[in-house]
C-alpha cells in the first residue's frame, strides 16, 4: 500500500463518516440529525453508483487496473465493503437512538400493526384515495428473469403463503416515493404526534392488491438495488451529441447492479432467489439492513411545528455595495464585489440578470449552466432578456451527472424562446461558472463578468457555501469574453494572462505558484500555501505539495471531501496540516492563497485538485485583484482554520477527531455570518 497516498474512495468514506458524526451529535437539533442521516444515505447511494461502479469495472482489467489507478481496485473494493458494513451498524444505532429521542417528545414513528381504530380508518381512506392506483406488482419465479428494476428505488419483496401448501408465491412492488410523500402524519392520540412510512401504508393495504390469490399469510420486506450510473458515451461523430446522451441515459436504466440492500428479517428462500436472479456473486456488495431503506427521504421529513427541532434560519445579509433600488451594473463598474452564499442573498445575482435583461444598452448575456434550480429564476431572466431583444447565449453542460435529462429539457426550452444554446465542448465537461454581460453606449463597449465557485442555482445557494465575483476589470472581462468565444468555436486557442483555464493551463500554473513558494522558502523568506477546496486527489499536485513541505513551505488545507494526501510524514509532509468542516451548510467554495513573498496572490476556482478537473474539464480559476476582497478571503480562511466546533483533523488514520476546543469557542459558519454582518454595517 502506498504510504503517501490514500485511495480517494477510502478518503471519501471518511468524509461521509463526518456527516454521520453530525447525525450523532446531540448539539444538533433533533430533526436536523435525521436530515444528516438522509444526507449520509444520499451520498452513499451516489458513491456506489459512481465510485464503486468504476472500481468494479476497473477490477475486471486484472493487473492493468493497478497501473490505471495507482492502487489495486480489488483490494480497495474489499476495504470499501468492510468500512460500509461498519458504518451501517453505526447508522442503525444512531437511527434507533433518534427514534427514542422523538418518543421522549411524544412523537412516534409507528408501523401498520401499531395503529388505533381512528388511525386505521384514516389510513384505509388514504390508501384507497392516494396509494392503491399507484401500485403495480409483478410476480417473480425462480426460473423467470426479473424485469428491469429502477436504480435506487425501493421495492417490497412480497411472500404470499397458504397453510399446508409448500409452494409460496413471490412478488415485487415498487414503493412510489417519487410521486407520494414517504411520510404521512396520522391523527393524534394521547396528545402525541404519529408518523408512518409509505412502506407501511402499503403493507397495511397489501391484501387489497392481492385479493385474487388464495393465501392466508402475506409478508413484505424492503429491498433496494443500486446500479452503475456512469454514462458510456460512444465516440461516434455521426450522431448528434444529444441523441448520443439520450441513448446513454436509457442504458443507465439497464446499468450493472453494484449494491443490494435487504431487510435482514427476510426469509432465506426469497433472498437466495433474488440474488440469483440479479446474478450477484460472492464479490458483490450485499448489505443486510433494517426494515427501511432510502433514508435520503429524511431530507424531506414533514415539518412538526417545533422550532427547537430545526436550525434557526439565518437571514441573508444584503451586500454592503449593492443598494436596494440602485443599479447593480453601476455598483460593479465602481468596484469589484464578492458575494458569499448563503450568507449573502442569491437574489443579488437574479436582480443583476433582471437589470441586464431590461437595460436598453445591454446587447448580450452569455452564461454557463451546469445544475439549475427546479423552478429556475435564472432561466426566466434569460428568456426575458431575449424577449427584450438581447442576444443570449447559454453553454449547457449535458453531462452534469444525474442532471442530464433536466438539462436537455432546459436546453430545449431556451431554444424555443430564441436563446442560442451551445451543448458543451465535445470530449470535455464544462464545469466553469461564468456569466458575461456586454453593454454598448455611444460605441463604447463595457463588459461585466461573474465568476463563481458553484452553480447558478438558487436552491443550492441556500445551503452551499460559494463565492461569486462580480467585476468590470478589463483584465478579467476580456478573458471571460475569450472563454465564451472558445465555447462558440471549440478549440480556438487564445492567450490568457489572468484567468487560468483547465484543461490547458491550470496544472502548469499551480506548479509555477508552488515552485515560487519553494524558492522563497529555500531563500529563507516567509512561504505558505492555504487552500480551501472540496477534494484533493491528483497525485502529481500532491507530490508537488510534498516537495513544498520538505522545502519548509507552511501548508494549511481545509478540505471537505476526498483527501488523498497524507499529512505529518517526517521529511515529506510534516509542514502540511489539514482539517475538514461538516456543518449545516455544505462547504463548497474553493479558493487558494499563496504567500508570494509577502504580496499575497488569491484565486477563486470552480475546480478541485482532482485529475478530472485539471485535465478533463473546462474549469476557470480566477485571480482576485482587489486588496479588500483578498483580505476578506484571508479573514474567512483564518476563521475556518481556527474552528473548534465543527472542524475535524484530517490525519493518516482517518480518525475524524474534532479539533480541541480552545478558550474561545469558534463555530466558523456562525463566525463568518457575524463577520459579514459586521462588515455590512460598517459601510
Amino acid at each position: 500500500m502506498n504510504k503517501t497516498y490514500i485511495p480517494k474512495e477510502i478518503s471519501w468514506l471518511s468524509f461521509n463518516e463526518r456527516v454521520l458524526q453530525e447525525a450523532e451529535n446531540k448539539d444538533v437539533p433533533l430533526i436536523e440529525r435525521f436530515k444528516f442521516l438522509g444526507i449520509y444515505s444520499n451520498n452513499l447511494d451516489e458513491y456506489f453508483r459512481v465510485r464503486v461502479a468504476t472500481l468494479s469495472r476497473l477490477s475486471q482489467f486484472g493487473p492493468k487496473s493497478h497501473d490505471i489507478l495507482g492502487y489495486s481496485p480489488k483490494a480497495t473494493l474489499k476495504k470499501v465493503h468492510e468500512i460500509v458494513l461498519e458504518q451501517n451498524k453505526r447508522f442503525e444505532k444512531i437511527y434507533a437512538g433518534l427514534i427514542q429521542d422523538l418518543a421522549k417528545h411524544k412523537i412516534h414513528i409507528i408501523n401498520e400493526k401499531e395503529l388505533d381504530e381512528e388511525q386505521a380508518d384514516f389510513l384505509r381512506d388514504y390508501f384507497v384515495r392516494e396509494v392503491r392506483s399507484r401500485l403495480m406488482p409483478f410476480l417473480i419465479e425462480k426460473d423467470s428473469g426479473l424485469p428491469n428494476l429502477t436504480d435506487d428505488a425501493i421495492y417490497l419483496a412480497i411472500i404470499l403463503a397458504k397453510k399446508n401448501v409448500k409452494k409460496e408465491k413471490y412478488a415485487l412492488l415498487e414503493i412510489p416515493s417519487d410521486v407520494l410523500p414517504r411520510f404521512l402524519v396520522l391523527p393524534e392520540r394521547d396528545d402525541g404526534i404519529y408518523v408512518i412510512f409509505l412502506d407501511d401504508i402499503i403493507r397495511f393495504g397489501l391484501k387489497d392488491i392481492f385479493f385474487i390469490f388464495d393465501f392466508d399469510e402475506i409478508s413484505a420486506y424492503t429491498i433496494k438495488l443500486t446500479k452503475d450510473a456512469e454514462l458510456e458515451l460512444a465516440d461516434d461523430i455521426s450522431e448528434s451529441y444529444i441523441e448520443n446522451l439520450s441513448r446513454s441515459l436509457q442504458q443507465r436504466r439497464h446499468g450493472t447492479p453494484v449494491r443490494f440492500i435487504y431487510d435482514r428479517e427476510m426469509p432465506k428462500s426469497i433472498l437466495k432467489m433474488l440474488t440469483l436472479l440479479l446474478k450477484f456473486g460472492p464479490d458483490d456488495v450485499i448489505i443486510p439492513g433494517d426494515r427501511y431503506h432510502n433514508f435520503k427521504d429524511f431530507m424531506r421529513f414533514p415539518y412538526l411545528g417545533r422550532k427547537k427541532f430545526y436550525f434557526e434560519p439565518l437571514k441573508p445579509i444584503p451586500h454592503k455595495d449593492i443598494q436596494p433600488g440602485k443599479s447593480i451594473l453601476s455598483a460593479i463598474y465602481r468596484k469589484d464585489i464578492l458575494l458569499f452564499f448563503p450568507y449573502h442573498p442569491f437574489d443579488h445575482f437574479i436582480d443583476l440578470l433582471r437589470e441586464a435583461s431590461i437595460d436598453p444598452y445591454v446587447t448580450s448575456i452569455q452564461i454557463t449552466l451546469y445544475r439549475l434550480a427546479r423552478n429556475s429564476s435564472v432561466i426566466n431572466a434569460l428568456m426575458n432578456a431575449v424577449r427584450n431583444g438581447k442576444k443570449v447565449t447559454t453553454v449547457v453542460e449535458l453531462q452534469a451527472r444525474f442532471d442530464e435529462e433536466a438539462n436537455i429539457l432546459w436546453g430545449n426550452k431556451l431554444m424555443e424562446e430564441g436563446v442560442k444554446v451551445i451543448y458543451g465542448v465535445p470530449g470535455l465537461k464544462v464545469h466553469a461558472k461564468l456569466c458575461l454581460i456586454t453593454r454598448s453606449k455611444k460605441d463604447v463597449v463595457q463588459r461585466y463578468a461573474v465568476i463563481g465557485t458553484g452553480n447558478f442555482n438558487e436552491d443550492t445557494a441556500r445551503i452551499y457555501t460559494d463565492h461569486l465575483l462580480l467585476t468590470s476589470n478589463k483584465k478579467i472581462t476580456n478573458e471571460v469574453f475569450k472563454a465564451f468565444n472558445f465555447f462558440d468555436v471549440n478549440y480556438r486557442k487564445d492567450n490568457y494572462y489572468h484567468l487560468v483555464l483547465s484543461p490547458f493551463f491550470l496544472r502548469n500554473k499551480l506548479t509555477l505558484l508552488i515552485d515560487n513558494e519553494i524558492k522563497n522558502a529555500k531563500a529563507g523568506k516567509k512561504a505558505y500555501i492555504h487552500m480551501k477546496l472540496n477534494n484533493i486527489t491528483d497525485n502529481e499536485i500532491i507530490n508537488h505539495l510534498y516537495r513544498a513541505s520538505s522545502a519548509g513551505v507552511n501548508i494549511r488545507l481545509i478540505i471537505r471531501g476526498m483527501f488523498s494526501l497524507v499529512t505529518g510524514i517526517k521529511d515529506v509532509s510534516e509542514n502540511i496540516k489539514a482539517i475538514g468542516i461538516v456543518d449545516r451548510f455544505l462547504e463548497h467554495t474553493r479558493f487558494i492563497i499563496f504567500c508570494n513573498g509577502g504580496s499575497e496572490e488569491c484565486y477563486i476556482s470552480s475546480a478541485d485538485l482532482m485529475t478530472r478537473n485539471i485535465d478533463h474539464r473546462i474549469e476557470v480559476t480566477c485571480p482576485v485583484f482587489d486588496k479588500n476582497l483578498k483580505n476578506e478571503l484571508r479573514h474567512i480562511f483564518d476563521i475556518q482554520w481556527n474552528d473548534n466546533v465543527k472542524a475535524r483533523k484530517l490525519n493518516p488514520a482517518l480518525s475524524n477527531k474534532f479539533a480541541k476546543p480552545g478558550k474561545k469557542i469558534i463555530h466558523s459558519q456562525m463566525e463568518v455570518y457575524e463577520y459579514l454582518k459586521k462588515t455590512s454595517r460598517s459601510n
